[in-house]
């Protein structure tokens, strides 16, 4: 009797266990009874039916602006780099060239004591776009054995030209081609407005590409330039054409006339600049997703095929930061990138991780740290500035300041101030010159490059 006892129990049990677990279809899908469960989590209580009331006429991050973050923050800071006004790349992704070129501008002005003085994004951006297209069709030209479906010719073909970059593309450049004052070669409607422009340079590139690739090998390079041609007059057409001498005056300062005098691109800058841009700088990245103290090479992440691939440090945050505050005490700006759109107030121009509370808004939380949101594509370097300022209190840095390019009447004062704590999640990238850098980490350098392929999502290039 009680076997027989033990053993209805036992059954009983196990039918009850059965019934306890969840109602999802084996074979993945969500099924009715699944549906029943996860809708549940929506009570449609009071405070539920508010917030869907006002979610349904209102954007997200304005009820998600934290009220405890109103406030201006400090806008001290005991270590400024002297700038000179700000830029607006407007609507093209070219952060990349304006930032290198606000920090030779600031680099000038040391030297010269100039006036209102700005480079010609325009004149860079011509070439640099030229030099994508070239870096296109030969890259073509290199795999054209390989089958259309390879990992390295699908890259190339869905990414054949754009507008965005990184530091070593404002180093091959100018050291290539110069740099003009901005009023030698002005802006143009596209070059501050580039879709238009580039929809129609990457249809003709993807559609050069495929000839390349049926073209007899003799062939290839004469069509090549043939192709190049073509590019550089929708160029011509679009951003005017670059100007090979041109007659400068200069003033100072104080406005007061200095000199006149006719230069080359190239003369020019060394005159006025005439630094090494490829020897001596380094980068350095923050990315916890792969190993510290190790260099890394990015596979066709250039700018000029001839030029140089991205090769990059990566260092934990400690060690970028050192590096930061030397040369900013210094008077010297810092190329800088990171995951601008985090938890920025536009209005404001201030990065703070308090600034948007999502989680009591939606009633979830966030937890992901920045190796973990690494891997999974939810954050990654997307913008380029120049890092002008820290406010160190007590031997710590408390907030950082990068000169924006989005407009001086944008942000504060056309610069976005960051929260140390910002700054520690959201930022990936610096340049530095070498005689900031320590001698360990110097060392470091020697390595022999781990090479990433192009399609590596953490280095999508700056907009």
């Amino acid at each position: 009797m009680k076997k027989t006892l033990l053993s209805i129990t036992l059954i009983l049990l196990s039918l009850s266990a059965f019934s306890q677990k969840p109602a999802g279809d084996p074979k993945g899908g969500i099924s009715a009874d699944m549906l029943r469960q996860i809708s549940a989590a929506y009570e449609g209580n009071a405070a539920d039916k508010a917030l869907r009331n006002a979610l349904n006429s209102t954007p997200i991050n304005t009820l998600a602006v934290s009220a405890d973050k109103i406030a201006m923050i400090d806008t001290h800071f005991s270590n400024e780099v002297k700038t000179l006004g700000r830029t607006d790349q407007k609507s093209s992704g070219r952060c990349w060239l304006f930032t290198g070129l606000n920090v030779l501008r600031a680099r000038m002005n040391q030297k010269h004591d100039l006036g209102a003085f700005t480079f010609s994004q325009n004149y860079l951006f011509f070439y640099d776009q030229l030099e994508k297209a070239n870096l296109f069709l030969q890259g073509v030209i290199d795999t054209r054995n390989l089958p259309m479906e390879d990992r390295t010719v699908d890259w190339l073909f869905a990414h054949p030209i754009g507008d965005g970059g990184q530091f070593t593309g404002v180093s091959n450049l100018v050291m290539k081609y110069g740099v003009v004052p901005a009023d030698v070669m002005p802006e143009t409607l596209n070059a501050n407005n580039t879709s238009q422009m580039r929809a129609q340079i990457t249809n003709k590139l993807r559609e050069d590409g495929l000839r390349l690739r049926e073209a007899k090998p003799k062939d290839v390079q004469a069509l090549k330039v043939q192709m190049l041609g073509e590019i550089y007059r929708m160029l011509a057409l679009c951003l005017g054409v670059p100007p090979t001498e041109f007659t400068w005056a200069r003033y100072n300062g104080k406005g007061e006339f200095v000199s006149e005098k006719t230069y080359t691109p190239k003369s020019f800058y060394q005159e006025f600049i005439g630094e090494d841009l490829e020897n001596n700088y380094i980068m350095v990245m923050n990315n916890p997703a792969v190993p510290y103290n190790k260099v890394y090479e990015i596979e066709y992440d250039r700018h000029v095929y001839d030029g140089q691939n991205w090769v990059y440090l990566n260092l934990p945050i400690e060690r970028i930061k050192e590096m930061a505050i030397a040369s900013i005490k210094d008077n010297t700006a810092l190329y800088f990138s990171c995951d601008v759109g985090k938890f920025l107030d536009r209005k404001r121009g201030i990065a703070d991780l308090g600034n948007f509370d999502y989680e009591s808004l939606m009633g979830v939380t966030f937890g992901m740290d920045k190796k973990e949101r690494i891997l999974t594509h939810a954050s990654g370097s997307t913008h380029a500035m120049t890092l002008i300022a820290v406010d160190i209190k007590e031997g710590v840095p408390v907030k950082w300041m990068v000169e924006n390019s989005w407009g001086a009447a944008t942000g504060y004062k056309g610069n976005i101030i960051m929260t140390d704590e910002w700054f520690n999640e959201y930022m990936f990238r610096l340049v530095v010159e070498k005689k900031y850098v320590p001698a360990d980490i110097m060392a470091l350098m020697a390595q022999k490059p781990v090479m990433l392929p192009s399609w590596d999502p953490m280095f999508a290039p700056e907009e």
